[in-house]
């Protein structure tokens, strides 16, 4: 009997002690974390924005006065210089009427002048002076309304450009101001892109600004700002114009052209700031922390960081107590404690995204 009693005393010892083993072995069950390595900043931070060309200036014209066209002296696509002859109305009418305001002055002016002499010798009264004296100021802005009436039945190029369209042809009415003709501005052809919200707020970041062009292959063209401007439109995006600076090649951008447009950041010289995975970071307490891993000893230490801005990439700009090469905890950070062992996953393959391999 005691033999027996001994009997049951030690196998139920070995099973106690096996299921303390299993317990033990349960508790030393690390977290898996995975760790990336701190980057160094953003050196070299471009943009990309599509874009299109459009012409330095794109002006409609047309005829301050009424009348029939008598001759168009251009046709779409041709193109002007600075103060070349367009377009041109009968000017019939408008030279009978200053032919009689120029007979009318001359009279008015022969009585005023009359008059006014008379004044100076006492010949009359002051009130018959005043009244040839602005009598001849009338006729005189009579007469120069008539010839600039005269005047604006030419229509001349305001700049060195292209015919866009024409609108008339032929010894058609036209009443004042119709469109007659589109010209463009082809000395410096623009570019036009949208800047979405988060790219305009970092504005005053853009150093340097490039496009390219399917029609000027591996030929980078430079820009340079123009404007932008400052209400978003239904879209919310902001738009920007840049100049095209004097392109090389026989080939030169025409307004309607696709691009792409490229704008480098200025590098960035805060002293300290380094680029970690945004999973890496840790609020709590209205403060941020990362996890960096110790490859000795296997463990991870919880070290303060403040973020400064987000990037596009998924990764954040921080400043603290980590440099740059340290390995900090990209994923899992909610699962770690300051000074614990942490087991560390595989890094994932550059060519097996996903990890479905």
């Amino acid at each position: 009997m005691k033999r027996l009693c001994f009997l049951w005393v030690s196998l139920l010892a070995v099973v106690f002690g096996a299921c303390g083993d299993k317990a033990g072995k349960k508790a030393e069950v690390l977290p898996s974390v995975r760790v990336d390595t701190v980057g160094c900043g953003e050196a070299h931070v471009t943009l990309q924005f599509p874009g299109r060309v459009k012409a330095s200036q794109d002006v409609t014209l047309s005829f301050k006065v009424p009348g029939t066209l008598l001759r168009m002296y251009v046709d779409e696509g041709d193109r002007v210089r600075k103060g070349q002859l367009l377009a041109e109305l009968d000017p019939t009418d408008y030279q009978i009427q200053l032919a009689a305001t120029e007979a009318e002055y001359r009279q008015i002016k022969a009585d005023a002048d009359r008059v006014m002499a008379l004044y100076k010798e006492s010949g009359t009264t002051a009130s018959a002076n005043d009244r040839a004296r602005y009598g001849l100021k009338q006729i005189e802005a009579k007469l120069a309304n008539h010839k600039n009436q005269l005047s604006y039945t030419r229509i001349y190029a305001p700049f060195d450009g292209q015919v866009q369209q024409c609108f008339f042809d032929g010894r058609e009415t036209v009443g004042a101001g119709m469109p007659v003709l589109t010209v463009l501005g082809l000395t410096h052809p623009e570019v036009e892109i949208n800047l979405p919200a988060s790219s305009y707020v970092r504005r005053n970041e853009f150093s340097s600004y490039t496009c390219t062009f399917d029609v000027l292959p591996e030929k980078a063209l430079q820009l340079e700002p123009v404007g932008i401007l400052p209400k978003a439109n239904a879209n919310q995006l902001y738009t920007m114009r840049l100049r095209l600076k004097g392109p090389s090649g026989e080939v030169r951008p025409a307004p309607g052209m696709s691009t792409w447009v490229t704008i480098q950041l200025a590098t960035d010289s805060v002293a300290g700031r380094v680029r970690v995975p945004s999973g890496a970071l840790l609020e709590s307490d209205g403060k941020s922390y990362v996890f960096v891993y110790d490859a000795d000893h296997k463990v991870v230490h919880r070290t303060p960081v403040r973020m400064e801005r987000l990037l596009s990439d998924g990764t954040a700009l921080v400043k603290g107590g980590i440099r740059c090469g340290d390995l900090v905890v990209a994923s899992g950070v909610h699962y770690v404690k300051d000074g614990g062992k942490v087991h560390l996953l595989p890094r994932q393959s550059d060519t097996n995204v996903g990890g479905l391999l």
